[in-house]
């Protein structure tokens, strides 16, 4: 079956970096666009990231432009997201997904067919 399993969550301060991996199994990796999303207590998810399925475009929600960068190694079947210059609002557990159609709606967490089950991050001030 499809696993995404997510690690490198953790806790860090506010200026410090992170680097989240996920690694997919069951799926035809390379063929699938790939998106980095977070959800924070008592708000919506949110995306936050994402390529297409040969790294050559990637996407980004504004508040992390310049911060965050993902990128992925299809031999590996992992995508990563390395995060920089993070803030408190960062805080949240931030889930990879897989989206086959690859439509252009990738903001919406609703195109989306498999998700992992998240890793927390937490940005203390």
């Amino acid at each position: 079956q499809v696993q995404l399993v997510e690690s490198g969550g953790g806790l860090v301060q506010a200026g410090g970096s992170l680097r989240l991996s996920c690694a997919a199994s069951g799926l035809p990796f390379s063929l699938y666009f790939m998106g980095w999303f977070r959800q924070a207590p008592g708000k919506e998810r949110e995306f936050v990231a994402g390529i297409s399925r040969t790294g050559g475009t990637t996407y980004y929600t504004d508040s992390v432009k310049g911060r965050f960068t993902i990128s992925r190694d299809n031999a590996k079947n992992t995508v990563y997201l390395q995060m920089n210059s993070l803030k408190p609002e960062d805080t949240a557990v931030y889930y990879c997904a897989a989206d086959r159609a690859y439509s252009g709606s990738y903001r919406r967490p609703s195109e989306y067919d498999y998700w992992g089950q998240g890793t927390q991050v937490t940005v203390s001030s």
